[in-house]
């Protein structure tokens, strides 16, 4: 018998040092990207991105696209119509914002985070098109693209490149403005809308509804999650003015039941075409319920959208809708890191991403449903932008006790501003206040433990860089 020769040292150093050279362009092309002006600093306008991909022949265009605006719930949802278009046999791209550790979080390609060399070739076919337009832009005395309308045109260059039958974007801030509406997806999807980034959108709902209505696309479907009255209107009323179909939860669909099960909970959902009993989904929660049953409405009007009448159709036939093990089987695999995520064990320690007063409100509701802890104690970091007070109120009610801290964000809040406010919700005996993560953490731990007590926990949450820096230290990468 012939000897099967093994990779042998030359084989694996000659591949160590292939992986080392990617890793370090990787990280020089995040450095090329970090250059930029960041994402939260939106410039009004998406003539940049625009430019660049005509210039690369609108490589968006290659594609099928489902859209997702909202204030909370945007990024599981989105997760949740491309796991679901996968399962139906589809190629798949996802675009979400922002990322918990890596920057190439973002952008997946049949549900896996893109690798590095993909991440590098569509950074480097798109490199000379962005010299070009932020060269025209400083003679025009107008800025450079920024480093969210880069991410972007990598995202869409890969997606063309790849090619996906079909991507679930998400939208980084707003909707009308935002870089990725260069798309003209036939299914734009508005999950709840609430006040965030006032600053740039909106001092009230209707204001910041209208913004995100911009997604809705001529001749497209609207799935439009259970919304306030005042955002309602002008999503209507968009969708009206362009003459798109809109399908509303709680008239086309909705969760019909609801239980609380190990792991996670147990679904009946109305759908637009029919009626799925018995989906299981590993997430906590009446909103991720909620976002499910918007994922699998859109997904609906993605695939179904052969000419029936949404409104006046049966849905509740069998052979109307999408096939029921098909959808088991996605919604059974679903997943939203950083999103009342457990990273760790006695004590539990959970990490949530909230970081306005709406969503603190869904994770203190959903703490109540899903856990029964003994004790918590809230590790508890907030960017300066945020309504920090509001959203410390929100979870005075679930928290024993809070421990304030600051990420690793330079936009964080300093601890000792965040404890005053802190001190006159919960009260001084209540919080404590530590400069390092680290050192707020391990406090937590050992309060939630304390007397050998049983069944405490500690949750640490206020903004994404808190879910992100935590997850970090507990070494889920």
């Amino acid at each position: 018998m012939a000897r099967v020769a093994g990779r042998g040292p030359q084989r694996d150093a000659k591949d160590a040092a292939v992986q080392q050279a990617l890793s370090q362009r990787a990280a020089e092309v995040y450095r090329e990207i970090l250059d930029r002006a960041p994402e939260h600093d939106m410039v009004p306008s998406i003539d940049r991105i625009a430019a660049v991909a005509q210039l690369l022949g609108d490589p968006q265009r290659a594609f099928e696209s489902v859209h997702v605006t909202g204030t909370n719930g945007k990024s599981s949802t989105t997760r949740m119509i491309e796991r679901l278009l996968r399962e139906h046999g589809l190629r798949t791209g996802r675009f979400t914002s922002p990322h918990l550790q890596d920057v190439r979080e973002r952008i997946a390609l049949d549900g896996q985070m893109i690798d590095q060399e993909r991440f590098i070739d569509a950074y480097e076919e798109v490199q000379p098109y962005l010299d070009l337009v932020d060269a025209r832009n400083a003679e025009a005395g107008n800025p450079r693209l920024t480093y969210f309308e880069v991410l972007v045109a990598i995202a869409y260059a890969a997606f063309a490149d790849t090619p996906v039958d079909v991507a679930a974007v998400e939208v980084g801030l707003g909707g009308r403005w935002d870089a990725t509406n260069i798309i003209d997806a036939r299914v734009a999807v508005v999950t709840p809308v609430g006040l965030d980034h006032q600053r740039m959108l909106g001092h009230d709902i209707a204001t910041i509804a209208t913004e995100k209505a911009g997604i809705i696309k001529p001749g497209a479907v609207a799935v439009l999650s259970e919304q306030h009255e005042e955002a309602s209107e002008p999503l209507l009323a968009r969708a009206a003015e362009v003459g798109a179909t809109v399908l509303r939860e709680g008239h086309q669909f909705g969760v019909s039941t609801r239980e609380v099960a190990l792991g996670g909970q147990l679904l009946t959902i109305q759908g637009a075409a029919a009626v799925y009993p018995e989906i299981f989904i590993p997430l906590h929660g009446a909103h991720q319920a909620q976002n499910a049953a918007t994922a699998l409405a859109a997904v609906e009007a993605f695939l179904l959208s052969d000419g029936r009448d949404w409104d006046t159709g049966d849905n509740s036939r069998e052979g109307t809708g999408l096939d029921i093990d098909v959808v088991r089987a996605a919604f059974a695999d679903a997943d939203s890191p950083g999103r009342l995520e457990v990273v760790r064990r006695s004590p539990t320690v959970l990490v949530d991403a909230a970081h306005n007063p709406s969503g603190a409100q869904v994770l203190a509701d959903s703490l109540e449903e899903a856990f029964g802890f003994s004790r918590l104690v809230g590790v508890v970091a907030v960017l300066e932008d945020k309504d920090a007070e509001s959203i410390l109120g929100v979870l005075e009610p679930v928290l024993d006790e809070v421990v304030i801290t600051r990420t690793s964000s330079p936009r964080a809040m300093d601890p000792d501003e965040l404890g005053e406010i802190a001190e006159d919700v919960f009260g001084d005996d209540r919080v404590t206040t530590f400069q390092r993560l680290d050192d707020a953490l391990d406090y937590a731990m050992g309060r939630a433990e304390e007397g050998g007590l049983i069944g405490g926990g500690v949750l640490a949450t206020g903004s994404v860089t808190m879910a992100a820096d935590v997850r970090r230290l507990f070494r889920l990468t």
